[in-house]
């Protein structure tokens, strides 16, 4: 691509060039276009007149929060969802792809963060699955090899094809996938989050790669939440946001802070400051509950350092896979330590599993309550009753009439709204699941409680309850963890906030004057503020 064509296409809502000659000359260097793109579920609006242009040897990124419409657009693109309006061309000509396969043959490949491959055959059969070549009406095993040693040759990767993938590290099986890609004759190559599992070597390495498909004709969508990688790998970016294009900006006319208020859906000019909560413990006015000595996982956190005092609220802050919840998931054993150590109450810990914090006290809140949270099948009181019973063991079967009262106790304090505690979880309302999780982690008396987005898809009363419960359990003296992407719940709510930003905790945020200006503006790198 010449420097010409890699200059601004415009920022804004429009791509404005100037004039009809402006518009042809841009229409020239077009690959795809997706004009007006609108397709909706029931009760939701998917994406509204979305626009999204990618030009020829171009790498673009598409970012937005969870929820913004980037895998609802690239499902349109490569024919796994009809779009209800718009129009898309590939090379200036009408692109509607019936299917995925359609769309591969028209040379739109994808390569997802689950890598859709088979581990049980050899890389070579991986890369010309469905499409052997034959020899005598026989398989040609002997091209396929020489063949899948070119493709993966291209991609400077020189390894013994006839391997199972299985036995295969993450980055091998990636570089499969983008061997197998290219060696479809691809147009265009979309990448969704191709970096999650791999070390900053893989990622350098796969990287070089890009660059050298791009440079030999292919243009790349790279869908990431990493914020470095992105201002180092790509050219342009398009932002959406719930459903509708927000964007399309050159990234080096971009400010990574300008990016972050976009995709958060705040000007700097517009954030109201947040006093810091009232109650909870001051920075060094009570003991120290829980501390994490760079504490770390390969492949999901970077070593950290973090303490928790008694009676303090911790907020996490950071964009959508920045290593809040693999932050967490470490601090309650859900995933295992490979590096540092974890002292509760000046005492070593080894959390192998849940169980093993519940015993020292402490409770989690999952992200995902549908997931990792409620039993819909269960009443109100089973659901409640879950993490005692397991923390007792199986053989501590507590009494009926002690599990009634002790739902009905929470049920009133929280203000769950239901009729009776037998009503099965699944009849209740998003908001009242919660407080329902809430409670059952309450009844186990934890010393910490965290809270891994507690108000996300929750009524406006619902988050209000929330907060103002969390703010007055830490004045009755019990430390929080409160992790959200609303930005401004997490202010109203902590004494410090730890920064993340690309699974490493970049710094840590305090004071009377922490407001959500400054946490967004550490988060895009502006400024860092350490202990």
């Amino acid at each position: 691509m010449t420097e010409m064509e890699r200059g601004a296409y415009g920022t804004g809502g429009a791509s404005g060039t100037g004039g009809a000659s402006g518009e042809r000359a841009d229409r020239a260097g077009e690959i795809l276009r997706m004009s007006g793109i609108g397709i909706g579920f029931p009760g939701v609006r998917a994406l509204d007149n979305v626009d999204f242009t990618l030009r020829r040897q171009e790498i673009h990124s598409l970012m937005g929060e969870n929820g913004a419409g980037k895998s609802t657009l690239i499902k349109v693109l490569t024919g796994v969802y009809k779009k209800n309006s718009g129009a898309m061309t590939l090379n200036n000509a009408p692109f509607e792809p019936a299917n995925p396969l359609e769309a591969r043959r028209m040379g739109v490949n994808s390569v997802y963060q689950e890598i859709n491959l088979c581990d049980n055959l050899t890389v070579a059969e991986n890369i010309h699955a469905g499409r052997q070549k034959t020899r005598f009406g026989k398989i040609d095993w002997n091209h396929i090899k020489r063949a899948s040693e070119e493709a993966l040759a291209r991609l400077n990767l020189r390894i013994d094809v006839t391997r199972l993938l299985g036995s295969c590290s993450v980055a091998v099986k990636q570089m499969t996938a983008i061997a197998r890609a290219v060696d479809m004759d691809s147009k265009i190559l979309i990448l969704d989050e191709p970096t999650s599992s791999l070390d900053r070597p893989e990622v350098d390495r796969l990287f070089a790669t890009i660059r050298k498909l791009r440079d030999e004709g292919l243009s790349v969508i790279f869908i990431s939440h990493f914020l470095d990688q992105v201002y180092e790998l790509c050219d342009r970016v398009t932002v959406l946001r719930n459903g509708k294009r927000i964007g399309e900006y050159p990234l080096k006319d971009l400010p990574r802070y300008e990016l972050v208020s976009k995709m958060a859906g705040k000007a700097f000019s517009r954030l109201g400051t947040r006093s810091r909560a009232e109650g909870g413990a001051a920075a060094g006015e009570n003991g120290v509950f829980i501390e994490a000595r760079l504490l770390g996982k390969r492949r999901s956190v970077r070593p950290f350092d973090l303490t928790i005092r008694k009676g303090e609220i911790l907020g996490f802050a950071g964009l959508l896979g920045s290593g809040r919840t693999e932050a967490a998931n470490l601090l309650f054993g859900i995933d295992e330590p490979d590096s540092g150590e974890l002292l509760v109450k000046s005492r070593k810990q080894r959390f192998k599993k849940p169980r093993d914090a519940i015993n020292r006290f402490i409770g989690f809140c999952p992200e995902d309550r549908k997931k990792n949270g409620v039993v819909f099948e269960l009443s109100i009181r089973e659901n409640i009753m879950l993490a005692l019973q397991a923390k007792q063991g199986i053989f501590r079967y507590i009494p009926l009439k002690k599990q009634r009262e002790l739902a009905d106790e929470y049920i009133k304090l929280l203000g769950v709204a239901a009729p009776h505690q037998d009503v099965p979880l699944g009849n209740l309302s998003g908001g009242n699941q919660q407080k329902v999780i809430l409670a059952r982690w309450l009844v186990t008396a934890p010393e910490l409680l965290i809270l891994d987005e507690p108000t996300r898809g929750i009524d406006v009363r619902a988050k209000a309850e929330i907060m103002n419960l969390a703010m007055r359990l830490c004045d009755e003296g019990m430390s929080l963890v409160f992790i959200s992407s609303e930005l401004e719940e997490v202010v109203r709510c902590s004494d410090r906030v730890a920064v993340m930003r690309d699974r490493r905790k970049i710094a840590e945020v305090r004071g009377p004057g922490m407001d959500a200006e400054q946490i967004l503006k550490t988060i895009a790198g502006a400024e860092e503020c350490h202990d």
